[in-house]
């Protein structure tokens, strides 16, 4: 059996014998490639390629979580979500990205800022890298609103108190893989190590290094 101390994970490459790229979109992509298995045979593998992503989770002075619900084709619902976009600037800081997002998709500006956690959103299927970060200390934002399109511009918005977005998770009743996954997480590190145990917002990022990383 594993040793508790050696939980974690490491990063590891296995040989690829070919590697295509059958799909290129305007952001993403498909890749396959010929892996070579413990076996010693060789498995297709094919996966969505991704910039990486960055979410905020909003939490005011009231324990109330800032929420958005806005239409996911792939999955022909309106799910409730958290803040959230795409690293496709080449290079940059991903708590910029996300300070950007909370203006564009909130019209709101955070004091605080921490890393409440980092993931990868769906593994076996995508080498998307996501790291969700904390804002607290909420104002709205100066100036004039972000000019929504396509989708965003039917955005609902809404203010939750986390026990009752804990409650939602638990029945079913919320599917955002982030939402969930910040939920959570937020509602361990409160009743945990507290937020100052957090890691600071310009924390090292492995996953998708950056300037100063």
């Amino acid at each position: 059996m594993t040793d508790i101390q050696q939980i974690r994970d490491v990063a590891e490459d296995w040989p690829v014998r070919a590697s295509s790229v059958p799909f290129r979109g305007r952001v993403t992509g498909v890749r396959t490639d010929e892996v070579l298995m413990p076996d010693g045979g060789y498995a297709r593998r094919d996966y969505q390629t991704h910039p990486g992503s960055v979410s905020v989770l909003a939490l005011d002075d009231r324990q109330r979580v800032l929420i958005l619900r806005q239409y996911r084709h792939p999955v022909r619902q309106r799910l409730w979500e958290l803040p959230a976009g795409l690293l496709d600037v080449p290079g940059e800081n991903p708590l910029h990205a996300a300070q950007r997002e909370l203006y564009e998709e909130a019209h709101c500006k955070a004091g605080e800022w921490r890393v409440l956690v980092d993931f990868y959103t769906s593994p076996g299927g995508t080498d998307e890298a996501l790291r969700l970060f904390l804002a607290t200390d909420l104002a709205e934002a100066e100036g004039e609103r972000y000019q929504a399109h396509g989708e965003e511009l039917e955005i609902e918005t809404a203010r939750v108190p986390l026990d009752e977005l804990v409650r939602l998770v638990l029945a079913g009743e919320l599917h955002n893989p982030t939402l969930v996954t910040g939920t959570l997480a937020l509602h361990a590190a409160l009743t945990g190590s507290g937020l100052p145990a957090l890691r600071p917002g310009d924390s090292p990022w492995p996953a998708r290094p950056f300037p100063g990383n």
